[in-house]
C-alpha cells in the first residue's frame, strides 16, 4: 500500500492490517492499584487504548500505527500503553501528535526521559529505549507512531519490572514520581 488515510476526528486509520484492543483485564499489574482496576474490570471492563496498524514485517520497510489512548485513571495514576522495548532494541521510532495531551515515557537503564505530546508534536524514541504513553488529558490522547517494520514489540520485559517512574494525577496536574515497585 502506498497510501492511507487517517480520519484525525475518530482517530481510525483505514484499511489497517492489524487491530488491537487493550482493556482493563489486559492491563493488570501494569498499574500500581491492583484492586482499582479488578473493581474497574467487574464494572464494564472498559477499553483503555485502541491500535490501528499496517504493519510491514520486512528489512528496509516502515510499518505505522495510530493508537488512541483513553482518559481515565485507575486509582490515581493515568491510563497507559503497556509500553515496549523493540525485539531489535537498536530500532528507534517517531511519534507525531494528532489529538489531546498526554506523554512519551522513555527509559534506557537508568536513563529517564519524559516529553510532554499534543497534536502536531512530533518526538523521536532513540534506539535501546523502551517507551510508553500516558493520557494526562480530558479526551482522547491520539498518536500516529512510525517504526521500521523488522523492530518487533518486546512487553514482556516491560510486564516483569514496568518502568521506574509512573504518572499520577496530584493537584489536578500530573506527576512523575518513582515506581514503589521498581526493582
Amino acid at each position: 500500500m502506498l497510501s492511507n488515510y487517517i480520519d484525525l476526528e475518530k482517530g481510525i486509520l483505514e484499511n489497517y492490517t492489524e487491530n488491537v484492543i487493550r482493556r482493563a483485564s489486559d492491563m493488570l499489574n501494569f498499574y500500581q492499584d491492583n484492586e482499582a482496576l479488578e473493581k474497574m474490570i467487574k464494572n464494564g471492563n472498559p477499553t483503555i487504548y485502541e491500535v490501528y496498524a499496517v504493519t510491514h514485517e520486512g528489512g528496509g520497510e516502515l510499518s505505522y500505527a495510530i493508537t488512541i489512548l483513553h482518559p481515565g485513571k485507575v486509582g490515581n495514576e493515568y491510563f497507559m500503553t503497556k509500553g515496549h522495548y523493540h525485539e531489535k532494541r537498536d530500532r528507534g521510532e517517531l511519534y507525531i501528535g494528532l489529538k489531546g495531551n498526554g506523554l512519551l515515557l522513555m527509559q534506557k537503564g537508568e536513563e529517564i526521559r519524559w516529553i510532554e505530546m499534543e497534536r502536531g508534536k512530533i518526538v523521536y524514541v532513540p534506539p535501546y529505549f523502551a517507551h510508553r504513553s500516558i493520557n494526562t488529558g480530558n479526551g482522547n490522547f491520539v498518536f500516529l507512531a512510525i517504526y521500521p517494520g523488522d523492530a518487533g514489540h518486546d512487553y514482556g520485559s516491560i510486564a516483569e519490572k514496568g518502568f521506574a517512574k509512573i504518572v499520577i494525577e496530584e493537584n489536578g496536574n500530573y506527576a512523575v514520581k518513582d515506581n514503589p515497585r521498581w526493582k
